[in-house]
């Protein structure tokens, strides 16, 4: 081969080389510019915080709804499991804070993934009781069935069941009462009722506006009243709510008032043959409902049309 020949191969090939590295570099250039936008997009995440309510007695905020840790005489009992496994993981931490006692008691009050998920976090092996009403297992199980995109995996579910309206009982020496009036935000919500303390654990029961009911989990707004008025009488002076901040009795009671009257005057526009969009006129709602989930007009509506 000429000198000449060889020379131009030699240049070619270099002309590949750097076609090559500089696509690789664009191509590695486009890739970190959409990583960086997807991470710009997405949903932040609050990190879980715990804070005192009373002497062993915590609210753990941020990563899904509200979870109630108290530490009992052996042990810490958590209700409410958060969503992610680093909400679970940041659940631990914030209790090794507060105690050396081990998390050996975790209840569930009801089945929507951000309350029980995260416990996927605790240290592999921890030996839990996890605990749940019998129809919150039915959901879990019936999600499972499906794939299990809103449940615990199977070694993080309920395994022991409580199928009364009140069962009372002691764990690590800290006393409560597991009620199930009905279904109301779900068919198988639980609270939790510590009465040396004086605190509710509510779950989704209770939160800020109207109170928000799962049709698709057979929930119920008259399931709702009749649960809600029950824990309004309890002797209790601290409601921690699943997505609001914690509440009083008052807050409680005000709001099984304020839901009392307005099923009442849907019941009555229904009975005066009125529309759904009809009705929400009239109690001052915008027709498409603003929120993630159907509003409590929207619910009880359905309910009562068995629509």
């Amino acid at each position: 081969m000429l000198p000449a020949e060889t020379r131009r191969l030699k240049q070619l090939k270099m002309e590949s080389i750097m076609r090559n590295r500089m696509a690789g570099f664009f191509t590695v250039a486009t890739l970190a510019c959409f990583t960086t936008l997807a991470f710009a997009q997405a949903p932040a995440f609050p990190p879980v915080t715990l804070k005192k309510l009373k002497d062993n007695v915590y609210v753990a905020e941020g990563g899904g709804g509200a979870s109630t840790i108290v530490v009992g005489q052996n042990g810490v009992i958590v209700v409410d499991g958060k969503n992610r496994e680093p909400d679970g993981n940041q659940i631990f931490e914030e209790v090794g804070k507060r105690t050396n006692k081990p998390i050996t008691t975790v209840i569930f009050t009801h089945s929507d993934p951000d309350n029980v998920r995260a416990l996927t976090g605790f240290p592999k092996g921890l030996k839990l009781t996890i605990i749940a009403h019998e129809n919150d297992k039915k959901e879990i199980d019936e999600d499972l069935a499906k794939g299990g995109q809103q449940s615990p995996p199977k070694e993080y579910l309920p395994n022991k069941i409580v199928t009364q309206e009140r069962e009372s009982m002691t764990i690590e020496g800290v006393k409560m009462t597991l009620i199930h009036i009905a279904p109301a935000h779900t068919s198988g919500d639980l609270a939790v009722y510590f009465p040396d303390y004086k605190v509710v654990a509510s779950g989704d029961l209770l939160g800020d506006g109207d109170p928000g009911i799962h049709l698709f989990k057979n929930g119920s707004s008259e399931g709702w009243i009749k649960f809600v008025a029950v824990l309004a009488d309890l002797d209790a002076d601290t409601y921690v709510r699943g997505h609001a901040d914690v509440g009083t009795k008052e807050q409680t009671r005000q709001a099984l008032a304020n839901a009392i009257a307005k099923r009442a005057k849907i019941v009555d526009l229904l009975k005066q043959g009125k529309s759904l969009d009809d009705i929400k006129q009239a109690l001052g709602e915008p027709l498409k409902s603003p929120g993630r989930f159907e509003s409590f007009t929207e619910t009880t509506y359905q309910e009562l049309t068995k629509k």
